[in-house]
């Protein structure tokens, strides 16, 4: 039966367990099964080829992303090696200008080593993606909005121009998860998720997912993920499946406190530039309002040079400076030495990375307690 997203968050994929009439579904802290007889196993045979609770996940994953096929993963990064997995040597990936740094690292320092290479490009302008591709592109790999600058992608647009010369598209809907953003209805062949983020929400676990259409496709993933190994655990599976139940009103109050947020800093003369998609002066507004049911909850900023941004993560009281984002604390961080350290630092300014450049993952507190710890620890942080 069919329901309506909020429902699904907390009834889809397999509900509960038949057999005892728990409304959860068991954790199987298990990792081999006995089997009947050679060639005779009740359909599990050891916990990183398949485990229960991991598939009642992936199934939870799959329906959430009006896909097929869902696998899990033990983080972001699991899920991302073994999606690159599916390339060989010789073969080419488009990347967006401003992604995570750990997927940048991913693809420089280790495929590269292997002969795949990749091109950075402005995704959110179609005419350069079309304008990249040539025979040794295999896909086409964009986060959107992405991670930090929030640039919007028109997912179908490239999807299209993809489909045209025959190439994969990877989607990363970390930021905006499948109850905001179904990339899969928008013509991408496969989406991606740090499922520690707000899948999770609490900031308690690590994992990764990807979900696909194809059978094929689908075959050849869960083919890699069991070879490579990188599962989720059971009981973190289980963490996920509750996560996922309070998805959607987590959401709902992360996206209002953000657009509170962004337009404080808009008009507070605090920052000389915000990077926000529900922002009607962002540049990705239309197309983000077009594909998505709402900006999210990730907003980035640039001091004015009138402050010292270091001071300014030293003030802070409410909010936390760490690595992460998506939980239902606001986080904090500094790109330029933190989540994209990894990229060289010419490639950073280029896109917009500053050494100012702050980004925020925006809680479920009051929204007015952290305009207050953001406005105290600016004021706090005026240079002498």
């Amino acid at each position: 039966m069919s329901y309506r997203r909020n429902t699904t968050f907390i009834h889809g994929g397999i509900d509960g367990d038949e057999t005892t009439g728990a409304v959860n579904v068991p954790i199987y802290q298990t990792s081999t099964f006995k089997q009947d007889g050679l060639g005779k196993d009740r359909g599990w045979e050891y916990s990183r080829t398949g485990n229960p609770t991991r598939a009642a996940l992936e199934n939870l994953i799959a329906e959430l992303e009006e896909g097929r096929y869902g696998l899990a993963f033990a983080s972001g990064l699991a899920a991302i090696n073994t999606v690159l997995s599916l390339f060989k040597a010789g073969d080419k990936i488009i990347v967006s200008d401003n992604i995570y740094g750990g997927t940048f690292r991913i693809l420089d320092n280790v495929f590269k080593n292997f002969n795949i290479t990749y091109q950075i490009v402005d995704t959110s302008q179609s005419e350069a993606v079309e304008a990249a591709i040539d025979d040794s592109v295999k896909a086409v790999y964009i986060e959107t909005p992405a991670n930090p600058l929030l640039t919007v992608t028109d997912i179908k647009k490239v999807s299209e121009i993809a489909k045209k010369h025959g190439k994969t598209v990877i989607v990363d809907n970390t930021f905006l998860t499948p109850y905001l953003q179904r990339p899969l209805t928008l013509g991408a062949d496969i989406v991606i998720h740090s499922g520690t983020k707000y899948l999770g929400g609490h900031s308690d676990t690590v994992s990764g997912f990807v979900v696909v259409n194809d059978k094929e496709l689908a075959d050849r993933l869960y083919y890699l993920q069991n070879a490579i190994g990188g599962v989720l655990a059971p009981w973190d599976s289980f963490l996920l499946i509750r996560g996922i139940k309070t998805l959607g009103v987590r959401m709902d109050r992360h996206v209002a406190n953000a657009g509170k947020i962004a337009d404080w800093l808009s008009e507070s003369g605090y920052v000389s530039k915000v990077y926000y998609p529900g922002l009607r002066s962002d540049p990705g507004y239309e197309t983000n309002k077009q594909q998505a049911d709402g900006a999210g909850a990730m907003i980035s900023f640039v001091l004015d040079e009138r402050y010292d941004y270091r001071i300014f993560f030293e003030k802070l009281n409410l909010i936390t400076l760490a690595e992460s984002l998506g939980g239902v604390e606001s986080l904090v961080c500094h790109p330029a030495t933190m989540t994209h350290a990894a990229i060289p630092a010419d490639i950073r300014r280029q896109v917009g990375i500053v050494d100012e450049l702050i980004r925020l993952s925006v809680g479920i507190e009051d929204a007015d307690d952290l305009i207050e710890d953001l406005e105290q620890a600016i004021l706090a942080s005026v240079k002498e």
